[in-house]
């Protein structure tokens, strides 16, 4: 009987070794290839009245072409103010077992940057959003790119990016590549900031994910700006986790959640964008400074497995729909 139990036991080892082996080797990426990006840095401002003065400058996206032949779906993830993090990581490996291909793009190194946590200053928060339309126009020209199944994903300010990408107006003026995302997917962006026909947006599914815990970019800003577009007839939706703080997703993340020292939060800041693309101050109503009395400092981060789950399952589903990747 004990002998029986023992080879059970070895049975299901082995079985569940060879599952974790089979698992890992789905999120092998055969190929991986690294794209200069030709870019700008703009202050918002610029970006905002379209000019095209600003700081040329030159980025890098790393593509991991998933297993499979032809022309395959991609993600797009765009990277927070802390660079491109172990969270971008997993979900690279997590769309590749799907059989989708990443675009990750690192929009500071080639700024010389490395974090703009502590000084977000040093990088105007709509430079993303030129880095990911720069982007589509590498992954236009790629043959094993299905074009018409790439999907955006950011986290935090690159949340913000994955955001306001889809705004119109913004592709009219920035996107060169004639494509659009199939879908758009942000998580714990920061919804501070009201711009200009901010409702009128793609006609594409825009999926919010954020937690109730997060004081970084807390989620309430986020609900108000769907209620607006969800009163406009446009696609949202927006995910709340109860228990999950900012980066609930980075499996590297503190449990429970730990302070991100010295990090710049504008959770108490209301900013709109006025004539000439200037942001103000709603409340001061002069122009938006880091140095505005609003502006707070340490604001907690962390991981969070059970929203962490949830938010995988419920991503598979939106990539299904929208590109097909069974």
């Amino acid at each position: 009987m004990l002998k029986q139990f023992m080879i059970c036991v070895v049975a299901l080892l082995m079985a569940g070794t060879a599952n974790a082996q089979e698992k890992a080797s789905k999120q092998i990426a055969p190929r991986i290839e690294i794209h200069p990006i030709p870019t700008l840095t703009l202050t918002d401002q610029q970006f905002l009245k379209g000019a095209t003065d600003g700081k040329p400058a030159q980025i890098a996206g790393e593509f991991r072409i998933a297993q499979g032949s032809g022309r395959l779906p991609v993600v797009v993830l765009m990277h927070g103010s802390s660079g491109v993090g172990g969270n971008v990581d997993a979900w690279s490996k997590e769309f590749a077992e799907m059989g989708i291909s990443t675009f990750i793009i690192d929009g500071f190194s080639g700024r010389g940057l490395s974090t703009v946590g502590p000084d977000q200053s040093k990088l105007g928060r709509l430079n993303f959003i030129i880095d990911i339309y720069r982007s589509l126009e590498i992954l236009a020209k790629h043959p094993r790119v299905d074009t018409s199944k790439i999907v955006l994903m950011g986290f935090s300010r690159g949340g913000q990016a994955a955001l306001y990408a889809s705004l119109k107006r913004f592709h009219q003026m920035w996107n060169k590549s004639r494509i659009e995302f199939a879908a758009y997917i942000p998580f714990y962006p920061d919804c501070s900031t009201t711009y200009m026909d901010d409702t009128v947006v793609a006609d594409k599914p825009i999926r919010v994910f954020g937690g109730a815990m997060d004081d970084y970019n807390p989620v309430a800003a986020c609900k108000t700006y769907a209620a607006r577009l969800k009163a406009a007839g446009r696609n949202i939706d927006l995910i709340e986790y109860p228990n999950a703080p900012h980066s609930f997703d980075n499996p590297l993340g503190a449990v429970p959640p730990a302070v991100s020292k010295d990090a710049q939060t504008v959770r108490r800041c209301a900013i709109r964008e006025e004539s000439g693309g200037v942001l103000i101050n709603a409340e001061t109503k002069q122009p938006f400074s880091y140095k505005d009395a609003c502006v707070e400092l340490n604001p907690h981060v962390g991981y969070d497995a059970a929203a962490t789950s949830d938010a995988k399952i419920r991503v598979a589903k939106i990539l299904d729909t929208v590109a097909g990747y069974k």
